[in-house]
């Protein structure tokens, strides 16, 4: 055993009695490797503390150990939150994280992001929503041999290359508390055209409203663009109808924080005599007064399981994940509907 310096692939080579390529192999995680092979040479390594090169592990496999992390979300926090996500998978591994912002609206995104990818050399990528709504974004990473996961509202893709939420569900769920409520002039604030998820959430809203009866009219109905100045505009216009909507549903945190000003600015006691309910649950939603009912889009735990599938340690790695509506105190009953018996409020602190 040395007994100075840093041990190198040949002391682990020597020691374990198998040949440089051997312990190579084992680095690298192939497959053509006898079990009790690959464990002798595993307990080399760490009874030597040998610490392999990564960049001579990069060259050998063609990739470097860097998982990507490419979108065009006008959310920073949903941003932050998939990043933190990400970075809980890789803890522990040797893989680090690399971030691209990208221009789905410029005519050389696919192009751009080709020689990115290239470029980079990157082990595999997560594409974020509305990027990886695009299927000519998937068929680019497949024909270059990126390995990637798709994020998103729906179904996108095979289990192995999605991590998935189900916002329609969750929404519908969220619309029909108000309708439970008592709330009939529910308005709703959607998010921008072109997305995925802004379509999902509308789906759910129609449909618990035409579940309980009720329509939407044209004047209780606005985009945004998953911003708080857009929601404060769309909460201007909505708020501006005669009758006003007694509760609005905004399709995320950012846009219902815009609600909340607007409502104030006109005088609102919220939830008196206005309810809010926003999607996300970010910390702007705990953080509003009154704190925000929300919907907790599981982005972290969606980005986790991510990058256990991109590194090769998929195992029971979900596909699909449950979005669920967390009551605080931005909705209750609306003026003209007396509280339910015991008080109350749906505030969960």
């Amino acid at each position: 055993m040395r007994k100075s310096g840093q041990p190198t692939i040949n002391d682990v080579a020597r020691i374990a009695g198998v040949s440089k390529k051997t312990v190579s192999r084992v680095i690298n995680r192939s497959p053509l490797l006898h079990a009790d092979t690959r464990a002798r040479v595993e307990q080399v390594i760490g009874d030597l503390g040998y610490i392999p090169n990564p960049q001579a592990r990069a060259l050998a496999l063609r990739r470097n150990f860097l998982i990507g992390l490419v979108h065009d979300n006008p959310n920073a926090q949903t941003v932050m939150n998939v990043q933190h996500g990400l970075l809980a998978g890789l803890r522990g591994t040797e893989f680090e994280l690399v971030v691209r912002p990208v221009d789905r609206a410029s005519p050389t995104m696919l192009e751009d992001l080709r020689h990115f990818l290239e470029r980079q050399r990157l082990f595999g990528v997560l594409l974020m929503p509305p990027i990886s709504e695009d299927d000519g974004v998937a068929r680019l990473c497949a024909a270059i041999g990126c390995r990637y996961v798709r994020m998103g509202s729906a179904t996108l893709d095979v289990p192995a290359q999605m991590v998935a939420s189900d916002d329609r569900t969750a929404v519908r769920e969220a619309a029909a508390c108000l309708v439970a409520r008592g709330h009939r002039r529910i308005g709703f604030i959607g998010g921008p055209a072109g997305f995925r998820s802004a379509h999902e959430r509308r789906a759910g809203f129609d449909a618990a409203l035409a579940a309980a009866g009720l329509d939407l009219p044209d004047d209780r109905v606005a985009e945004g663009h998953y911003t708080f100045e857009s929601g404060l505009a769309a909460a201007e216009r909505l708020l501006d109808a005669d009758p006003r909507p007694t509760a609005i549903f905004a399709a995320n945190d950012e846009m219902a924080a815009g609600v909340v000003h607007a409502a104030r600015r006109r005088g609102l006691v919220i939830p008196d005599d206005l309810s809010i309910i926003g999607f996300d649950d970010t910390p702007i939603a705990a953080h509003l007064w009154p704190p925000l009912t929300t919907v907790r889009w599981p982005s972290m735990a969606m980005a986790h399981a991510a990058a256990r599938k991109l590194i090769g340690e998929d195992g029971d790695q979900p596909a699909h994940f449950s979005s669920t509506l967390i009551h605080r105190a931005s909705v209750a009953a609306p003026p003209d509907v007396p509280p339910p018996p015991g008080g109350g409020g749906s505030a969960q602190r």
